[in-house]
């Protein structure tokens, strides 16, 4: 007997692909009293767009991540307190599923899997509905009168459908052996806006808005069911409130049609004349000839199919031909035979890419208070390297603007101690401000190396990786100590190295390392890389200060770099991790300048009496063991996001000089 279940927290999986959206979408805006959590990897038939109808919307949270990363969905399931899943991630198309089996395996099998194990751990799911197909019945025969019920034989026939039956025989077993609240669901073919066009409907509407061929396969008389989106969405909404626990539901249509016939109707849309535009070509491997299934147990739950073909064709096409550019470049799906693609939907398009830091940045936000006033999201912060100089000055600026942080205990190269950290602490986003830099200096790396790799290149990288498994920013403080003024970058040229330039210099382990974890990090997405240069603070009695270190010298170089004053721009850096900035910045205040002028500063308002000396690059290379790094940064890019940033000659009289002045102003 049926049920009435009402859910708190749903977790909604594939929710930025094409059937799940408007799932989400409708119970997003019908149940405000719901929290609606969706996550999605953004594969190529996925798009952000298609959520923006609730990004702003206060019972919305968008998550980017992998079903098959086993910490973000415990930590989600546990942080976000899920009582219900709805499962629709997965790899759907089944010509890519001749091509690259192994894939819809990953996915479809392994994902749900961990899905379902997490479920096991935590013990707090009340419902979990398994999104599958009507290809896992396989072929049915064309004379039956009767479609497939719930109960039927699975006999799929083509790699996708295998999957799918493989998630169905785990889901069950989950519900049997561990008790497991499952729900299972079973759909025939859906249409309608947002689709990607890798799918016969809206390729043949695309197609046609073109004035190209219409691909069939085989001779087009394979028989399909179709269903509008909204109706599913419906549907689906029906299931999760009066869907009984360990039960399958059909989500169908007796209305079938041949692969022609939705074909010539496209071309009656468009005015085409179907004999001249329809192309026949090579048909699958296998191509089932008809599915056909039962739906009245879900019409004895109170649904039932509300738009007819011709509207819901119709609705599809006037969407099409609005939102014509809504995927980008997609002439590789409009392919007879598509394979997977690099497609628009994947985060590496900059328009994504743009979305993205927009639901970010909504997520800072919450509902208005009573009075109407905005008010704003607590960020936390989690900071490693408390202990550093960098680190302790980082809990300073939050202190100092309210922000809530911790320090990490994890040590970076720990990856359970960094998962045990950000499942205790639940932080907003990462600062990494831990390395080894050398004790005094750089040349102790020379003779630690391993304790260097472990720490800057594992440590960084595990850290990395983590975060990306739990769907946060990482803001990585790295260091400019890579380049070395050449040719093309030469000495007094005004030409600095910039972000996307190739790192020349690899004089001393310790930049070796650096310049290694960079380009490694390069591909993750979730990271902001900072490249600090000779940093300089206020504080002149720290040892670590570039003024302080080079003021108790015996001799200098003298040689223009790029430097970076903290007092500055590490508040800088706490803007962009609520900005959710990734990527590479060259982490510098503009232009350059020289041991020999920072030391006349140092004279002008500081000690008028003090004296240094000079001495050449090949002086210094007889007292040091690993050679140093000289280059100008290029600042274009961090100036362009703040314009306020100070050059760095004004920045060091500003920030460092004039507020420690012991000679009086003439």
């Amino acid at each position: 007997m049926a049920t009435n279940y009402k859910p708190k927290n749903i977790l909604i999986t594939g929710a930025a692909g094409f059937i799940a959206s408007h799932v989400a979408i409708r119970i997003t805006k019908k149940y405000p009293d719901y929290k609606i959590v969706v996550l999605d990897k953004l594969d190529y038939c996925s798009n952000l767009k298609n959520l923006l109808p609730v990004s702003s919307s206060p019972n919305f949270k968008f998550v980017k991540g992998d079903i098959a990363s086993a910490d973000l969905v415990n930590f989600l399931l546990v942080t976000e307190n899920i009582d219900t899943i709805m499962h629709f991630a997965a790899q759907t198309h089944v010509d890519n599923s001749f091509g690259n089996s192994f894939e819809f395996t990953k996915n479809n099998i392994y994902g749900t899997h961990v899905l379902l194990e997490a479920c096991k751990i935590t013990g707090q799911i009340k419902r979990f509905i398994h999104v599958s197909t009507d290809e896992v019945y396989g072929e049915t025969d064309e004379d039956a009168v009767v479609g497939n019920k719930e109960a039927s034989q699975l006999l799929p026939t083509n790699p996708y459908a295998a999957t799918k039956a493989g998630a169905e025989m785990l889901v069950m077993a989950y519900g049997r052996s561990y008790g497991l609240p499952v729900i299972t669901t079973r759909g025939n073919n859906v249409y309608g806006p947002n689709q990607f066009p890798e799918k016969l409907i809206p390729k043949l509407i695309l197609l046609a808005m073109k004035g190209e061929p219409l691909p069939i396969h085989g001779d087009g008389t394979n028989v399909r069911s179709y269903l509008y989106c909204e109706d599913v969405a419906e549907a689906f909404e029906v299931i999760l409130h009066r869907g009984e626990v360990g039960h399958v539901y059909n989500i169908g249509t007796k209305r079938e049609r041949t692969v022609i016939d939705v074909a010539k109707d496209v071309c009656n849309l468009f005015n085409l004349e179907a004999d001249k535009v329809i192309m026949f070509v090579e048909n699958r491997p296998f191509n089932d000839q008809r599915y056909f299934l039962d739906d009245e147990k879900l019409k004895s739950l109170g649904w039932a199919e509300r738009t007819p073909w011709e509207e819901g064709l119709r609705k599809t096409m006037e969407w099409y031909v609005a939102n014509s550019d809504y995927w980008g470049d997609v002439s590789g799906a409009l392919l007879p035979h598509p394979r997977t693609l690099m497609m628009p939907g994947y985060e590496g398009s900059e328009e994504i890419k743009g979305i993205l830091s927009q639901f970010n940045n909504i997520k800072t936000k919450v509902a208005s208070t009573s009075d109407g006033a905005p008010e704003t999201h607590a960020f936390k912060f989690l900071i490693y390297g408390r202990t550093g100089w960098i680190g302790g000055l980082l809990g300073k600026i939050c202190e100092k603007q309210g922000i809530t942080y911790e320090y990490g205990k994890g040590r970076l190269q720990d990856r359970s101690s960094l998962i045990l950290d950000i499942q205790t602490i639940k932080p907003t986003h990462v600062f990494n401000a831990a390395g080894v830099t050398g004790r005094p200096n750089v040349d102790w790396c020379e003779s630690h190396k391993p304790d260097t790799i472990r720490t800057n290149v594992v440590g960084t990288l595990t850290l990395a990786d983590v975060c990306r498994e739990h769907g946060l920013l990482m803001m990585n403080y790295a260091t400019g100590c890579i380049f070395e003024y050449d040719a093309h970058h030469p000495e007094g040229s005004g030409i600095g190295f910039k972000e996307e330039d190739t790192p020349n210099f690899t004089g001393s382990f310790y930049s070796k390392t650096k310049a290694m974890v960079e380009e490694l990090l390069k591909e993750y997405e979730n990271v902001c890389t900072l490249r600090v240069r000779m940093p300089i603070s206020s504080d002149l009695s720290n040892p670590r200060n570039f003024v302080t270190k080079i003021s108790r010298y015996n001799k200098v170089v003298n040689i223009p770099n790029s430097m970076t004053i903290l007092d500055e721009l590490l508040p800088i850096s706490v803007e962009m991790a609520k900005r959710n900035l990734r990527g590479i910045y060259n982490f510098t205040n503009p232009g350059v300048v020289s041991h020999n002028e920072v030391l006349e500063m140092y004279k002008q308002y500081i000690d008028p009496s003090f004296e240094w000396t000079n001495f050449t690059l090949e002086e210094q290379a007889k007292v040091i063991i690993a050679p140093r790094s000289n280059n100008e940064m290029d600042a274009s890019k961090l100036k362009k996001e703040f314009p306020e940033l100070l050059s760095i000659k004004d920045s060091l009289i500003k920030y460092v000089f004039e507020p420690n002045r012991k000679v009086p102003v003439k």
